[in-house]
């Protein structure tokens, strides 16, 4: 069942809250890759909360859709009294003293936090590759890595641990994991969720976002995290609908299956009345270029002490990424800055006619997680690749949408207007009827 469905269930009285937690930590304690999944279950919490939303079904006072509904989050977001480490060896044993934000505002409005996920080492990996705490499986196959860094929110609701997940994008951290386990997955606007309590990778571009069986659960969740009502989905068809397709970069050395994958649902999308166009957009390679300056120096300026104190502790090849922003001169990374402020004008000119943009995920699948450790210029290849399209959207500040395309571990994104979630998520529950 999706988070909107039994949300329906507890509102209706078919549903007690305090059972369906229980069910899911039964569900999380009884599967086999459970300590790959999970950093830590809160259970104490998550009946305690459940029964709070118990109490307010009986009375009739629910809070939202989804009060009673049970979700995880990424190792990233503050919890009060229990350990937020990130992914890293660095902060074993840090214990916040309050909750994030949006943890804190989303938990006022019903929803049940069943424990922390595991992650890629600090959040700077898209392929959800941690030898340092964990790795996580990937629904598809047990061999293959399940992408980050949200690895193990995906990972807990794709083997059914957990309705809904929270998890972080920086580069693409919500939609690969979502694309590479057949699940939705969406980025926010920078600026549009609040970021205090989240441990940071590169503050500029950090977003929050929700991982989901459906885009109403998108929307629900999203809603929750920022203490709203949810987007009004009704209605949404593609009639008339205007889709450009980005040929710049994001169609570049597709893999078969996410070429084949993404061209099947643009084919169901024009059957459904969407018009499809394609242009190529030449600032997105000149933004791209960009990224190795901007995302490396502000992720190494946050962490260095913290990285230099204990290098050791660190997988050699996170450090290696960490480090490489250590010698971007500040000149260099503010003119970088200037230069993508500028390109995001002329990206928002040249795109405001269409309802939004469509590109592959990922011009991957999910890399063997075994040949990562053992062949570098295999790690090198496919870490480069996961993000490359999902940075896309980070760099022009949009916000963006991936949902299943049928074939295994390939997800189509959506990219809309800076803060035009919710037109975005009307989109994508046509498009999500369309690609049935």
């Amino acid at each position: 069942m999706t988070a909107a469905d039994l949300g329906r269930g507890i509102a209706a009285g078919r549903i007690h809250p305090v059972e369906l937690a229980e069910a899911f930590l039964d569900a999380a304690e009884a599967h086999p890759d459970s300590a790959r999944i999970h950093a830590r279950l809160t259970p104490q919490r998550a009946r305690d909360e459940a029964m709070a939303a118990a109490q307010r079904a009986k009375a009739g006072v629910r809070r939202g859709s989804l009060d009673g509904v049970p979700v995880s989050w990424k190792d990233l977001f503050d919890t009060a009294g229990v350990a937020t480490e990130a992914g890293s060896a660095l902060l074993a044993g840090r214990v916040p003293a309050r909750d994030a934000e949006v943890l804190a505002t989303a938990t006022a409005g019903g929803l049940v936090c069943l424990g922390k996920t595991h992650m890629s080492e600090l959040a700077f990996s898209g392929l959800g590759l941690n030898p340092v705490t964990a790795t996580p499986p990937c629904v598809n196959d047990p061999a293959a890595v399940p992408g980050g860094s949200s690895s193990g929110a995906a990972a807990s609701l794709a083997f059914g641990l957990a309705a809904g997940a929270i998890g972080s994008d920086t580069g693409g951290s919500v939609r690969i994991p979502a694309a590479w386990n057949d699940l939705a997955g969406l980025k926010t606007t920078s600026g549009r969720l609040s970021l205090a309590g989240v441990v940071p990778l590169a503050s500029r571009f950090d977003t929050v976002g929700p991982l989901a069986r459906s885009v109403e659960d998108c929307a629900l969740l999203l809603a929750a995290l920022e203490g709203r009502r949810a987007a009004d989905l009704g209605g949404a068809s593609l009639a008339g609908a205007r889709f450009l397709v980005l040929e710049t970069v994001a169609l570049d050395n597709l893999r078969e299956a996410p070429a084949r994958g993404f061209e099947e649902a643009l084919a169901r999308l024009a059957r459904a009345g969407a018009r499809i166009e394609r242009l190529a957009l030449p600032e997105v390679a000149e933004a791209m270029a960009l990224a190795g300056v901007l995302f490396t120096a502000e992720a190494y300026a946050i962490w260095r002490e913290v990285i230099e104190a204990a290098p050791k502790l660190m997988f050699p090849r996170i450090l290696e990424r960490f480090r490489s922003g250590g010698g971007v001169a500040a000149t260099d990374y503010l003119a970088a800055w200037r230069r993508l402020e500028a390109l995001r004008q002329i990206w928002l000119q040249r795109t405001a006619g269409w309802d939004a943009v469509l590109l592959p995920t990922s011009p991957i699948v999910p890399p063997n997680a075994q040949r990562l450790m053992t062949d570098e210029e295999y790690y090198v290849t496919e870490n480069l690749l996961a993000l490359r399209n999902t940075r896309i959207g980070n760099l022009f500040g949009l916000c963006a949408l991936t949902l299943p395309t049928g074939q295994p571990s390939c997800g189509i994104s959506l990219m809309g207007h800076p803060f035009g979630e919710d037109r975005l998520l009307r989109l994508g529950m046509a498009v999500e009827r369309a690609l049935g």
